[in-house]
């Protein structure tokens, strides 16, 4: 799949507007396909055209288009504005993950983007999501992985 021609940093801002965590408006879509949106990946218009993606299309997605990677290969000071690689945050067994967080600047306090449940999407750290997914069942750090668009 193609990188559409729409910045990230747009689809980012698209996304806060429809379903941020002040005030998520459009709650039915799914972490997947929020982050697979903001990195292009799927073709659709805005984020009201993207189609819900369940664990299993979102991990053949993943098998598809992305390596998985060591996090130390993410250069140091990677910004998706800046930068035409993508990388991706993985929780949970990659065949059926449980979440999609977007690597989008790794200077930030937060650098992880996503749409969390009952949450909405908006900018975490490592530890933060690491608190979140620890919290609702039995994740591991094994259960964190890394990805690069190919």
């Amino acid at each position: 799949m193609e990188i559409t021609c729409i910045p990230a940093l747009e689809r980012i801002e698209e996304v806060n507007m429809m379903c941020s965590r002040e005030n998520p408006v459009y709650e039915q879509i799914s972490n997947f396909s929020v982050a697979l949106y903001v990195l292009g990946c799927i073709d659709a218009s805005d984020i009201m055209d993207v189609h819900d993606l369940d664990e299993s299309m979102a991990s053949e997605m993943l098998k598809d288009s992305f390596q998985e990677i060591d996090e130390s290969e993410i250069p140091s000071g990677y910004t998706v504005t800046e930068s035409k690689d993508r990388y991706l945050l993985v929780i949970g067994d990659t065949a059926f993950p449980t979440h999609f967080a977007v690597v989008a600047d790794t200077q930030r306090k937060r650098p992880f983007y996503s749409k969390l449940d009952l949450l909405g999407s908006g900018y975490d750290s490592l530890d933060e999501l690491k608190k979140q997914f620890f919290n609702n069942g039995d994740m591991r750090h094994q259960d964190f992985h890394f990805y690069r668009k190919v």
